[in-house]
């Protein structure tokens, strides 16, 4: 079995190397597009920091359709990438991923276009401000590496080597698929356990303890190997801390309070909320793609379909980024951009607040909504606010034609609705000083409310306790 285990091996490391290069693509794209942004700030002669107030100063609009246009540019190519080049058409990939494994054959599924097709539509669609995240297409990828490496051979590109002969059958081929998968969700969340128990609770249905071992080793190999490359390069500049692993960069949420068992009482209420919006937003959702279906399936002309999905794509980002201006419409804010090159606001108004919880990528928002002692820092407008936009625009973008995931989403919704409850107890005990009050914080309820969310949607139990304890603590 010592060829399996090397294989095995070499699927969590190609996948963690994946996982590497799709985040620090992602980053630097962000970073690119603010960095365009500065640079027509300041080619019409406006400072870095912008005082915007009303009537005072009209370049904000300018700046927006600039931010706007570089969008449009990421998510066409995203949604092009898809509905043009990739073979599989696929969009999300993992309900094609669990038919797969449970016996249904899909044709152009494990692709090197279905790969490339994938990988450039993530990265470009987290990178525009859709409301989505890297971790479905992940899946995805990471299944595609198993299934690639194992059996050595393409016929697009005509390799067939003859070595590891012996796994070329379709047992094993799942196997590796298997494997490859769960360290997708690995890389992304640093949970090589969370990779394991998501393949055994979600994804596979034929499972011993054997493929047990070898996937949990995969997950391992994918997540020690993200680690280890995230240690010394961010935005692809090295930072000189090789095999260095800091533990604020990896841990979202880090400063653990003490729990009193009150804090059971809201913990029950975010889990049934959670659970109601989950079903909700399941719905939803399942609407939307049945509309979705009827429309498009109504055009009989296909390239005139694949168009109508791509202008579905451009609608969606346009509105996603319309309540950066109608927020931003009155009071006085403060723009910055700063040389980690993320868009974040200091503002004195509700209106400013939600524009910020809007505007600011899905993990930073989230950091944002966890950060514990800050009580007062969001008001209940700009929480609502926010929750409403994220909730619907991101159960309108799963489905569309990007690549894209859908646990950052998740995770935020839940955050703000969770902080929400946590702003409920601030108003009625108030900020609480003493160790027996801390756990009155809205960052905590933030947290729990994210797990509530992510567990309504996903239907997932085991799995996300340990993803979500490797993320948090």
């Amino acid at each position: 079995e010592w060829d399996r285990w090397l294989l095995m091996g070499l699927i969590g490391t190609a996948v963690g190397m994946l996982g590497f290069l799709t985040h620090q693509i992602i980053d630097s794209l962000i970073k690119l597009k603010w960095d365009l942004v500065e640079n027509y700030l300041q080619s019409m002669g406006v400072d870095v920091v912008i005082c915007l107030s009303t009537g005072q100063d009209g370049n904000f609009h300018m700046t927006w359709l600039c931010v706007l246009g570089l969008g449009l540019c990421m998510v066409v190519l995203s949604s092009s990438s898809v509905l043009f080049f990739c073979p599989a058409g696929s969009p999300y990939g993992l309900p094609e991923i669990i038919g797969y494994l449970n016996g249904t054959s899909i044709q152009h599924l494990f692709n090197i276009k279905t790969f490339i097709g994938t990988f450039v539509s993530c990265v470009l669609a987290v990178a525009s401000g859709l409301f989505c995240g890297p971790e479905g297409p992940m899946i995805h990828l990471g299944a595609l590496l198993g299934c690639g490496l194992s059996q050595l051979q393409s016929d697009t590109l005509g390799i067939h080597l003859p070595i590891f002969t012996r796994f070329r059958n379709s047992a094993d081929k799942r196997s590796f698929i298997t494997a490859g998968a769960g360290a997708g969700i690995a890389s992304v969340f640093r949970a090589p356990i969370g990779g394991l128990l998501f393949t055994l609770e979600e994804v596979s249905s034929f499972w011993d303890i054997r493929l047990a071992w070898q996937t949990f080793f995969c997950c391992l190999m994918a997540t020690f190997t993200t680690d280890l490359l995230s240690s010394s390069l961010y935005g692809f500049v090295y930072r000189g801390h090789f095999g260095f692993f800091e533990a604020e960069k990896r841990i979202l949420f880090w400063n653990l309070l003490d729990i009193n068992v009150l804090a059971f009482i809201p913990t029950i209420l975010l889990g049934m909320l959670g659970g109601l919006l989950g079903a909700l937003f399941v719905s939803l959702n399942i609407r939307i793609n049945k509309l979705r279906m009827q429309f498009f399936n109504s055009i009989p002309k296909v390239s005139l379909r694949k168009a109508s999905k791509l202008l579905e794509t451009v609608l969606i980002l346009v509105i996603s980024c319309v309540p950066l201006v109608a927020n931003l419409g009155s009071g006085r804010n403060f723009l910055t951009l700063d040389v980690g090159c993320i868009l974040s606001f200091l503002c004195s108004s509700e209106q400013g607040s939600a524009a910020a919880l809007l505007v600011e990528n899905g993990k930073q928002g989230i950091t944002y909504l966890f950060k514990r002692g800050t009580h007062e820092e969001f008001g209940y407008t700009s929480l609502c606010t926010a929750l409403a936009f994220y909730f619907i625009l991101s159960c309108w973008t799963a489905g569309s034609a990007v690549a894209s995931g859908l646990v950052i989403p998740v995770l935020y919704t839940g955050a703000l609705y969770g902080r929400i409850i946590g702003l409920i107890l601030v108003s009625i005990f108030g900020v609480q000083t003493n160790e027996y009050g801390a756990w009155i914080d809205p960052g905590l309820f933030a947290a729990v409310g994210a797990a509530s969310f992510f567990s309504g949607v996903s239907r997932l139990t085991i799995s996300l306790t340990v993803i979500m304890v490797s993320v948090l603590s």
